[in-house]
């Protein structure tokens, strides 16, 4: 891909959004940011601009449709199209399956799995028409390797690898890509909007976020490179990349028991950090 292409990322004003916007923009792309926070977004459009002067950003709620449907009238009318899409909004919810409730289960999906259904149904015909483009999902390793404790948040993001997955066979031959994202544990917002039914579950997930040793720039870049390279798996971290083979190649009776260790090593490690 060469400069001068075009983005359009959802939660572009924070976080991983908006390293990957800042990314972007320093490749010399056109960049156009949809977020909630109105300010935020003003905020990132002034640092991208003094990147590069070709980038933008519309108010996205990626729970309405219409919002979505907004920002591809924008890019068609402003810049003729869009060559890639990425569907990054997400949000975190951690609890055990009796404890997280129903509201919270809608919340999630409503964000994590439709939002990403949404900018995928909204997008794919401007890049059919265009005759392609590429799609790329942020989802997770909790699509992958499910951890106890977080079954609402593992769920969606399994959903959209599925969903990936399935759109990567179904729109190849309209020369669409597609990506799905499996970061693990980065430095990242993601936490400040999280929901928990525990607030020790809540603080133990906050710190191996805040102590993650990736930050939210390099997961930026290696999916930059990953898209430049058309893969279709964008996996970012090499131990989550281990987990997710042995997985697949193990019985699963294996798998389970390097799991639980796994577990108990976490959960043994974050104890003594709080009571340091």
């Amino acid at each position: 891909m060469s400069d001068g292409n075009r983005v359009f990322i959802t939660g572009g004003a924070s976080g991983l959004g908006q390293a990957l916007a800042m990314h972007f923009a320093a490749q010399g792309w056109r960049v156009l940011i949809g977020d909630l926070d109105r300010e935020r977004c003003a905020d990132t459009v002034a640092k991208l601009q003094a990147v590069s002067s070709a980038s933008d950003a519309v108010a996205c709620d990626v729970t309405r449709e219409a919002d979505l449907q907004s920002a591809a009238d924008w890019l068609q009318q402003r810049w003729g199209g869009v060559d890639v899409v990425i569907n990054n909004a997400g949000v975190a919810q951690m609890g055990g399956i009796d404890a997280a409730s129903e509201a919270d289960w809608q919340w999630i999906v409503d964000i994590n799995l439709l939002g990403v259904v949404r900018g995928c149904r909204i997008f794919t015909p401007m890049l059919r028409a265009q005759g392609g483009g590429r799609l790329v999902n942020i989802a997770s390793m909790a699509g992958l390797v499910h951890m106890p404790q977080a079954s609402a948040y593992n769920a969606t993001k399994a959903a959209v690898v599925a969903l990936s997955e399935t759109l990567h066979l179904e729109l190849e031959a309209d020369h669409i890509g597609v990506s799905v994202v499996c970061p693990a544990f980065f430095r990242t917002a993601l936490a400040q909007n999280m929901r928990a039914s525990d607030p020790g579950l809540e603080a133990i997930t906050k710190r191996l976020v805040e102590r993650a040793r990736i930050g939210a720039e390099e997961i930026a870049r290696q999916i930059f490179e990953g898209v430049q390279r058309g893969d279709t798996h964008i996996l970012t971290h090499p131990e989550a990349r281990r987990a997710w083979w042995l997985k697949r190649v193990l019985p699963y009776g294996i798998y389970l028991k390097l799991m639980r260790r796994q577990l108990a090593r976490m959960q043994a490690r974050m104890q003594r950090k709080a009571s340091s």
